[in-house]
């Protein structure tokens, strides 16, 4: 698959809040770092701070645009109410490898 593929379908996960299914787009040792934290590293650690996100606010990613450049695709993205920022997805062997947003 390619990098935008990959990230609209972790789109439509993340939209359906299960952080089960969305782990399963992640490889085992994966960081996600939201820049403004620490980096969560690991599939399971990963999952468990969706799960935690998902009970503490209802979240809706929009897409605005989606690009790609070999290994990475970027997502720009903005919610109902109003926030708006930028994921960068690095792919590797169909699994996200490592995340990294801003908003």
């Amino acid at each position: 698959m390619y990098p935008k593929e990959i990230i609209q379908h972790w789109v439509k996960i993340f939209n359906s809040g299960n952080a089960q299914a969305l782990a399963t787009l992640y490889h085992d040792g994966a960081i996600n770092h939201q820049v403004n934290q620490e980096p969560t590293v690991g599939k399971i650690a990963i999952q468990e701070k969706f799960e935690n996100e998902f009970k503490e606010a209802e979240m809706v990613c929009i897409v605005e645009n989606i690009f790609e450049d070999g290994d990475w695709g970027i997502l720009e993205w903005r919610d109902p109410l109003g926030l708006r920022g930028c994921g960068f997805f690095h792919i590797l062997n169909d699994k996200i490898k490592l995340q990294r947003g801003y908003w």
